[in-house]
């Protein structure tokens, strides 16, 4: 079997934002995305400038979560389970649309639908193109932090801060099972497998474990983690995989960045500040992005940081 080995290269820095950065999406070319903070501004970066982003927007309160969707608009959600809607052709269209109770961790867009979690434990289906709530289901009481989306199934795993992990048909909007008790602690992040054939899960407990899928999620299925890794020392924030190849990186509030291998799940690097000058505080989100397949970190330092990653095989 051949040998994986990778160089990691410190690209830039992009300062701007006063307080913590939350999360972060792409933008309407490869070279754009956008980040969102606690001082609520929504900021919009190109790879191409060295140091200047526009602010977009500004809302009142933090800003948690962040989709830029297909129709030229961008969501955000934030502390107290409101979402912004940012019309980037028509600043008439911006709207404050008021639906969860508590903040809104996670935003996902499926077709012509959006999926938005929030603290109140809150799974809410909303059409994207009149931005109204369809349907909703309670799956907790405690805060619902990840959403990941099988890659070919009308599929979607949901974390909790219950510890359980949910499963919910995205045509029938309903609970297929639950996996119970995943973590030791809330399940921060989830993403599925390049295939779809595992669920790769991240806890507070600082653990990544790997879940089979079967081909049909039934209520009689039981559950088991094939992988238990002692991944990181604090909390995994976020799971994301490369554009193209089979490798993924986690974030962690242990202040790393660490690239795996997404068939073995063997760890290649650790990407911290006494090696490459990295962040300082808790990495909260990730993007794998496809110009020059960048990976894009964002942290509670304020910071975001460009990392090259070049992979090897010997």
């Amino acid at each position: 079997m051949k040998k994986t080995s990778l160089q990691v290269e410190k690209i830039n820095e992009l300062m701007g934002h006063k307080a913590a950065i939350y999360a972060m999406d792409h933008g309407e070319q490869p070279p754009e995305f956008y980040s969102v903070a606690g001082e609520g501004w929504l900021v919009k970066w190109d790879l191409n400038n060295s140091t200047d982003g526009v602010l977009v927007a500004q809302a009142k309160s933090n800003l948690f979560s962040i989709k830029k969707l297909k129709s030229n608009r961008v969501l955000s959600g934030n502390m107290n389970g409101g979402l912004h809607l940012i019309d980037l052709e028509s600043k008439d269209n911006n709207r404050d649309i008021a639906h969860h109770s508590k903040g809104i961790y996670a935003i996902k867009e499926i077709a012509d639908y959006f999926l938005t979690a929030g603290g109140d434990g809150l799974l809410t289906k909303w059409n994207a193109s009149s931005f109204r709530a369809m349907e909703s289901l309670q799956l907790s009481e405690a805060s619902l932090r990840s959403i990941a989306i099988h890659p070919s199934k009308a599929l979607a795993a949901i974390g909790a801060s219950d510890q359980n992990i949910y499963f919910i048909d995205l045509k029938s909007f309903e609970l297929l099972n639950v996996i119970e008790k995943a973590h030791d602690n809330s399940v921060f992040s989830l993403h599925f497998s390049r295939l779809g054939n595992q669920l790769i899960s991240g806890g507070r407990d600082a653990h990544l474990k790997v879940w089979e899928i079967p081909d049909k999620i039934e209520k009689e299925w039981k559950p088991e983690a094939v992988k238990d890794i002692a991944a990181h020392l604090f909390t995994i924030n976020k799971i994301t995989f490369h554009p193209t190849l089979n490798f993924f990186a986690t974030s962690s509030r242990d202040k790393s960045i660490k690239i795996w291998n997404g068939q073995t799940y063997e760890l290649l690097k650790v990407i911290d500040f006494e090696k490459y000058k990295g962040h300082v505080n808790s990495v909260n989100d990730l993007l794998w992005s496809t110009y020059n397949n960048y990976l894009i970190s964002c942290s509670d330092d304020r910071r975001i940081i460009i990392w090259k990653i070049d992979f090897e095989e010997k």
